[in-house]
């Protein structure tokens, strides 16, 4: 194949982003959308960049030390990415390579002045917009200037800032190549950047414009502060006027330079009204072109506007697809479960195919689809009162959209949407028989699974599965189960509100509920800490397990027990992982790593435990919890006997009391059953996975995590496997651990944020959720991974969001501060069960608060102090 260096902007388009970069198949799609005018030039090839690599061998040795680097040895990175510069931008440009540059130039004019610009193969792609990774140089004049900024466009592949990017991106350095695009430069009255979505907000309704005088490189460089114009459905609304001091300016002989701006025109604005509408018609055009928002660069020449760039804008949330245009409003089940990771493929269908309401997916994110509840005046109020007392974020996030100009129109009724969340539950006795009986029914349900799933396999697995899915919704939607649940939310609802009005008290459930029976998740936290019992004698299993904590395999269980002490260490942990080995963090996504699967996760948590903890400490903490109830409920009752009509209020109380130490253990439940049979259902599918890589037709069992659950069935069917679907979704799912997922999302992309509105706080306090009293300081413990827990007594986690596979943590610290949770999630009720001062919900926690700080956790009234 000829090798071809120089390719026409006119003659190019998005298709060729191998041969001309990102940016310059951009600029050659733009160029072919009708009405759009992008100034003239060149592409400059990645066949001539591969020819000016292959002159210097000595660069695969330092691409090969490149890449075994950590993204965070900055040292490192600077030095061996310089030397990889200086290497390229002293290769002579061979003549015919040279002449193919020159002999496009000189159809420009070889005197012309031009923008050369670096188009890596890596860049402005939908996933990852490389934005800023490699230059741009403004301005250029004459042959020599042009072929030596080539140059240093080809170099600046391998910018710190750019290497880093791709390390931690993932993106084999050798996989990218850079092409230089070479433009005729335009010198315009004023310039900047136009998003056709609100970059802040994600709204797509919504387009911002920045502006500024001269070259936009001002903007860019943040020289000046630019003028800012918003305009949904064809109209402004909303801009801001900068006083803009200074500009950026092409010198006649090449390069630029800033200028001041005189002072009586530095607060005009740099566009007029009827010009940024147009500019915004443009950028819905260009939009529409490239199917997705874009972040577009614009000049304006002569009252006409020139488009120098379009990427697309990578931070954007995606919106949910839907079957009509009509308005959505979507909340998380990540805020909702406490796993706001994104999922893979599998994970999110097989949630969806399990779950009791309909879910839809976007940015490896679940959402339900909340407008039916919210439109509908019966269901409304009682909608927003529950989740309100989960999340009052959410709850704030919905009014604000509710306030907004009908965005969710009423309708007569919920219709096909059914009753209000959560129901009003029919009223059942305070029985523990009832929890007893809703736990055999559980259990025998999973035996059953478990006996019946094991002489199934290929295709025959996913039609038992699929009526294993719908057994699976039977044992969840049982209304014995959910009026069991709702009794004991309802009865601590009760006890905190009426407590409150009668003796002032705020949350006393808090502490009438610790060591409540029955709660599956605070057990699995005391269980660990009998596991440590047992190691704590034996020294030589004590310093083996100090050397195992990364090995990720199962099979240091058999050297351990060849170690004195060994046997019954193994048994110990065994025991609890034919318990509790179906956990693990992030236990919704059915393809996270199963504690069974990876039991060392769970060995510093146990060597903490050795550390920090005499024999004996999971029955001592129990009955302490349950003495400090008993004894709350006593102060309690008596207090109220003491009130005018005390005798009805404790009895009502005690009646209350009663029903939420009878109920409240079971909430956890539910969670543990699907979690079981999930980890049935997953063990199926990974030995299905390794017939599929015995026969050749996945190179690993883990690629299956990328197929949805019905790609999978037709997989095993057919015996074809699509390997670059796979591929895609590996891509998408890297990208999407990038993104944050909003509470509540509309079918307009805004990501809408609730806020506290609180007034009873101290000045500098982090805001979040009170969900269990107390007061609490110590030091911050900022951990993202339960793997590397290095807990000491007295210690405060801080962490994004805890599901019950950090219980085991709990029994170690003195508080919790979340970034996301509620009164009734799993993280809320352990620090109860346990008695740990709590504050959920606290945006940005885990960045705000540092590791080793002391702070104060105020659980009773919800807020955070960080001490001097």
């Amino acid at each position: 194949m000829t090798e071809r260096y120089v390719s026409d902007l006119h003659e190019v388009d998005e298709t060729q982003v191998a041969v001309i970069g990102g940016k310059g198949a951009h600029l050659g799609g733009l160029s072919r959308i009708e009405g759009i005018r992008v100034p003239g030039g060149f592409c400059v090839t990645t066949d001539a960049f591969r020819r000016i690599m292959a002159q210097a061998p000595s660069i695969d040795d330092r691409l090969d030390q490149l890449s075994r680097l950590n993204p965070d040895d900055r040292e490192a990175i600077r030095t061996l990415s310089a030397q990889i510069r200086r290497t390229i931008e002293g290769i002579a440009i061979p003549g015919d390579l040279a002449a193919a540059i020159t002999g496009a130039l000189a159809e420009l004019g070889e005197q012309a002045a031009c923008a050369v610009r670096s188009s890596a193969t890596a860049e402005d792609l939908p996933t990852a917009s490389f934005a800023g990774q490699q230059d741009t140089y403004l301005n250029v004049v004459g042959p020599t200037a042009i072929l030596q900024h080539v140059s240093r466009c080809w170099a600046s592949l391998f910018t710190e800032r750019a290497v880093t990017y791709r390390q931690r991106n993932g993106i084999d350095h050798r996989t990218v190549h850079m092409a230089v695009v070479v433009q005729q430069m335009v010198f315009p009255h004023a310039a900047g950047i136009l998003f056709t979505a609100d970059p802040v907000t994600g709204n797509r309704k919504v387009a911002t414009v920045d502006a500024g005088f001269g070259l936009g490189e001002a903007l860019v460089s943040g020289l000046v502060n630019p003028d800012v114009f918003k305009v949904r459905h064809g109209e402004i609304v909303a801009k801001v006027i900068a006083a803009k001091q200074r500009a950026v300016h092409a010198l006649p002989g090449g390069g630029t330079q800033e200028v001041a701006i005189d002072a009586q025109r530095q607060e005009e604005p740099a566009l007029t009204d009827a010009q940024v509408v147009r500019l915004v018609q443009l950028g819905r055009r260009i939009e529409a072109h490239f199917g997705r928002p874009q972040d577009i660069e614009w000049c304006l020449v002569d009252d006409g506007f020139q488009i120098v760039q379009s990427r697309p804008i990578t931070t954007l949330f995606p919106i949910p697809e839907s079957s009509d245009q009509e308005n959505h409003v979507y909340l998380s089940v990540g805020h909702q479960q406490m796993m706001t990771d994104p999922m893979k493929p599998l994970g999110i269908s097989v949630w969806q195919l399990t779950a009791m309401a309909p879910m839809q997916e976007a940015g490896g994110r679940l959402f339900v689809d909340a407008t039916r509840r919210l439109a509908s005046p019966t269901s409304r109020a009682g909608f927003l009162d529950l989740v309100g007392r989960g999340d009052p974020l959410v709850r704030d996030a919905l009014e604000t959209v509710l306030d907004r100009d009908d965005f969710v129109p009423s309708a007569p009724d919920a219709g096909p949407g059914g009753p209000p969340a959560g129901g009003a539950s029919a009223p059942i006795a305070t029985d523990p028989a009832i929890v007893s009986e809703l736990i055999e029914r559980s259990q025998v349900s999973i035996a059953a699974l478990e006996r019946d799933i094991r002489t199934k396999s290929g295709p025959a697995l996913f039609d038992f599965l699929l009526e294993a899915f719908k057994e699976h919704k039977r044992v969840l939607s049982d209304p014995l189960s959910m009026q069991a649940i709702m009794a004991g939310m309802e009865a601590t609802w009760w006890l905190n509100d009426t407590l409150r009005e009668w003796l002032g008290e705020k949350n006393a459930a808090d502490t009438l509920t610790l060591s409540a029976p029955d709660n599956v998740t605070s057990e699995m936290g005391l269980a660990l800490l009998d596991v440590a019992d047992v190691i704590r004698s034996h020294a030589e299993v004590v310093a083996f397990l100090h050397g195992v904590a990364y090995v990720e395999d199962a099979s240091f269980l058999d050297e351990l027990a060849k170690l004195a002490g060994g046997a019954e260490a193994r048994d110990a942990i065994e025991g609890y992982l034919d318990r509790y080995g179906m956990r693990c963090v992030g236990e919704i996504d059915i393809t996270r790593p199963r504690w069974r699967e990876r039991p060392t996760t769970l060995v510093p948590v146990i060597l903490d435990n050795v550390r920090n903890f005499e024999p004996g400490a999971a029955e001592r903490r129990f009955e302490q919890g349950r003495q400090k109830a008993r004894k709350k409920e006593q102060d309690v009752l008596s207090r109220l006997r003491a009130l005018p009509d005390g005798d009805r209020k404790a009895d009502e109380a005690k009646r209350m009391i009663d029903r939420v130490r009878t109920f409240i253990g079971y909430r956890e439940y539910p969670k543990y059953g699907i979690i079981s049979r999930y980890f049935v259902y997953k063990q199926a599918l990974l030995e299905e996975a390794e017939r599929l890589v015995q026969a050749g037709l996945l190179p690993e069992q883990e690629d299956i995590f990328y197929l949805t659950f019905q790609e999978l069935h037709d997989v095993v069917r057919s015996n074809q496997v699509d390997d670059r679907l796979i591929q895609q979704r590996k891509d998408a799912f890297r990208s999407y651990h990038a993104l944050t997922p909003p509470r509540v999302l509309t079918s307009d992309g805004e990501a809408v944020t609730g806020a506290y509105r609180r007034d009873d706080v101290p000045a500098g306090a982090l805001v979040g959720l009170p969900v269990s009293a107390g007061t609490i300081e110590g030091r911050a413990r900022v951990i993202l991974d339960i793997a590397e827990a290095d807990l000491e007594a007295g210690d405060i986690l801080v962490t994004t969001f805890t599901d019950p596979s950090w219980s085991p943590l709990f029994v170690a610290v003195a508080g919790l501060v979340t970034e996301v949770g509620g009164q009734m999630t799993h993280g809320a009720v352990i620090a109860r069960e346990y008695g740990l001062p709590a504050v959920v919900g606290v945006a940005q926690a885990t960045r705000l608060i540092r590791d080793g700080q002391r702070i104060r956790v105020h659980g009773t009234d919800g807020y955070v102090e960080i001490l001097p």
